[in-house]
């Protein structure tokens, strides 16, 4: 029941970390926040996107052994990016959740 709970603690902090990555750069910012005139906080999303995904790896490390942990964990890498590459495409606002107006750089 705990490797689940970990599991999902990692899904959820690669997803994250993923989006965070993603809002760094400033197409994907305007595809999100349309309306704003503000430019993203660069440094700050990638900052926190990086650390997101080492919480991550630690959450699969808690979750399995070693060796099967980093092939779950490059897995979840991997459906977080393509997760994340879909709510752009289609679906961008869904993103406006996670990004609080820290992030934005003041204009």
């Amino acid at each position: 029941m705990t490797e689940a709970i970990w599991l999902v603690a990692a899904a959820m902090a690669a997803v994250l970390s993923m989006s965070w990555l993603a809002l760094a750069y400033e197409n994907h910012w305007q595809q999100v926040f349309p309306q704003t005139g503000t430019l993203p906080n660069r440094s700050r999303l990638k900052l926190t996107g990086w650390a997101f995904l080492l919480l991550s790896a630690v959450f699969c490390l808690n979750a399995d052994h070693p060796s099967m942990a980093v092939l779950v964990w490059v897995m979840l890498l991997t459906v977080a990016a393509f997760s994340v590459a879909m709510m752009l495409s289609h679906r961008p606002g869904l993103l406006k959740m996670i990004c609080p107006p820290l992030f934005a750089a003041r204009a």
